[in-house]
């Protein structure tokens, strides 16, 4: 579906390549994000265990900035996972403003359990485009994402 917009080529043509790539973002990962819904995680959760496991101990900032997410977002989302005892908040000593988030062993136990799987559905979604595609798809996006 494009746009109904009636304006200049170039107005019709960003929106549509736009359109495009909302949809194809919002439906690749729905399908993806399905199997959290048995861990009773949500997409940002799952990332914060991610970033955790594979990056260790972050600044509750930092989290909020590699994820893209407000620092109140964060906030409530790491507060979900402590309730869980799936991570685990630090104050800094010599900054207490500062709050470092780690795994708990269990969150590393799920996280470890759950990313084998999140790995083939994501192998199993982009095997419709080439590994060239792939590559190109992934400047392309970097490229747009970089742009200030």
């Amino acid at each position: 579906m494009g746009t109904r917009y009636l304006g200049t080529t170039e107005e019709v043509t960003a929106l549509n390549a736009y359109i495009k790539l909302v949809r194809a973002t919002e439906s690749v990962s729905h399908r993806l994000h399905r199997h959290l819904e048995s861990s009773k995680l949500t997409v940002t959760q799952f990332g914060v265990l991610e970033a955790l496991f594979h990056l260790g101990a972050m600044h509750q900032r930092d989290l909020a900035e590699k994820l893209l997410k407000s620092g109140g977002n964060i906030t409530l989302v790491i507060d979900n996972l402590e309730k869980r005892q799936l991570v685990k908040r630090d104050r800094e000593v010599g900054d207490r403003r500062c709050i470092s988030v780690s795994l708990t062993p269990a969150g590393k136990q799920l996280i470890s359990d759950l990313f084998p799987a999140h790995v083939e559905a994501i192998l199993q979604q982009m095997s419709i485009l080439s590994l060239e595609e792939q590559a190109e798809l992934g400047r392309l996006c970097k490229k747009l994402g970089k742009q200030e």
